[in-house]
């Protein structure tokens, strides 16, 4: 059973959305609660697993990686061993950066960076002969219309 949280604990969470680097003092005066107690309740927060870590976000293109695509791969075989066979191969991809498993036509959703296209098709083609892979199908990004790294924290609409 998930553990309501009440509106400070949003807020606490709703503030670590935004800055994950802010100080506990500065989160504390914007919850509204002393730095001892807002402390404990992050430390709760992630000891519970609301909270799963802190990441910096990079941006790739200024890193070298100026594709981004998605490649929609459809398995020969949906068994669980297989399914968890290709999402451990995935892992060992560096260009794929996020990997999602779907019900449907397609069983998997990769978001992938690469250098440049070559690099891209290059990889692409190691998936392709990737044990039970059946086909692939992919689509270059031309622009990213919303990057939001964060979970709605208001109710949801009833």
């Amino acid at each position: 059973m998930v553990r309501r949280i009440d509106d400070i604990d949003a807020n606490i969470l709703r503030e670590l959305q935004a800055d994950g680097r802010i100080t506990n003092v500065e989160l504390s005066r914007r919850v509204g609660i002393s730095a001892p107690p807002c402390l404990r309740r992050v430390r709760s927060l992630e000891e519970e697993g609301f909270i799963k870590g802190y990441r910096a976000l990079l941006d790739e293109k200024k890193l070298g990686f100026d594709l981004m695509a998605f490649a929609m791969v459809h398995l020969v075989s949906q068994a669980e061993a297989d399914l968890t066979a290709f999402a451990e191969r995935v892992e060992r991809w560096p260009l794929v950066r996020d990997c999602w498993m779907l019900s449907g036509e397609t069983d998997f959703i990769l978001l992938c960076v690469a250098p440049d296209l070559r690099s891209f098709q290059n990889f692409v083609h190691e998936l392709t002969g990737a044990p039970n892979v059946r086909n692939v199908k992919t689509a270059l990004t031309l622009r990213q219309s919303k990057d939001a790294a964060i979970v709605p924290m208001e109710s949801p609409a009833t």
